[in-house]
């Protein structure tokens, strides 16, 4: 089976959800993180603070620099994520259909390169 990140992302500038709303949201991501789990897909997740919390860690001249983040400039941030498993790449689709509807929200789903094997 191949591992899949989910990225879910926070646009800035939009409209903060209701207190209902994101109630809704919530219980809709943890009736997908039940699903996911009991389909055996589930391998780990993760919500994320908001990209101003971000620190940038770079070296430079054998020189450690650190300043703040995020990294890049753009309004549409990764709020939080999914690592699955799925057979295929069809099967990791339905789940981020999935996702995208519980999130109410753009999900984008990347593959992880295989590992060699030892």
């Amino acid at each position: 089976m191949t591992q899949y990140l989910l990225s879910v992302f926070d646009v800035e500038g939009q409209e903060d959800l209701s207190p209902e709303a994101l109630d809704e949201v919530m219980a809709d991501v943890d009736k997908l993180d039940g699903e996911f789990r009991a389909a055996g897909a589930w391998v780990f997740a993760g919500g994320l603070h908001p990209a101003d919390t971000a620190t940038v860690v770079t070296v430079k001249d054998d020189e450690t620099v650190v300043i703040d983040g995020p990294y890049v400039e753009t309004k549409e941030h990764i709020g939080g994520f999914w690592v699955i498993e799925a057979a295929d790449l069809d099967a990791a689709l339905e789940w981020a259909a999935k996702a995208t509807r519980a999130c109410r929200g753009p999900v984008e789903l990347r593959p992880f390169q295989d590992q060699p094997t030892t």
